[in-house]
Formats: C-alpha cells, structure tokens, sequence
C-alpha cells in the first residue's frame, strides 16, 4: 500500500522529533530496541495528532539535544522509554 501525504509528514515529524531527543531510530531497530512494528505504529499514532504544526513549530526551535518531547505529543511514552533505553 502506498504511504499518503499525511503518513509521510507525520513520519518526517517522527524522525525529526527523535533527532531532537538525540535518538537515532535506525540505531535503536538494529539495537533490538525498537521494532518496525512499533515504529509503525508510533506514526500512527502521530497521525492523530491535532497539531502538527506546533510539533513542526517546537521541533525548529530546539538547540541541542531535547531532555524531552513536549507534552502533547502523542508518542511521548515511546520517546521516553527509547531514551532510557527501555525496548519497546
């Protein structure tokens, strides 16, 4: 099936998000941490999420690395969990 518009901004998001937690996902699905089904997931997640502008919008205004993601984002969990090294 092919990837829609949305699912392509709401994965871009993704990865931006993680970039700014200094989390690589690449790393952590070698790693075992992370599975593409969660991943998958995660973006689906992320589809439902009401503002992704405010994402978009937070995600430029990050320097450094991120201690978190902001509270609104719907894969908050995920993110935590990826940077104390839980699997998911």
């Amino acid at each position: 099936m092919p990837i829609t518009r949305i699912q392509q901004r709401h994965a871009e998001l993704m990865e931006r998000m993680a970039t700014a937690l200094g989390l690589d996902l690449d790393v952590k699905i070698m790693e075992g941490q992370l599975d593409i089904e969660a991943l998958d997931d995660a973006v689906l997640r992320c589809t439902g999420c009401a503002d992704p502008d405010g994402c978009d919008h937070w995600l430029a205004a990050q320097q450094g690395i991120a201690a978190g993601a902001p509270g609104t984002c719907r894969n908050l969990t995920l993110f935590d969990m990826l940077k104390r090294g839980t699997r998911v």
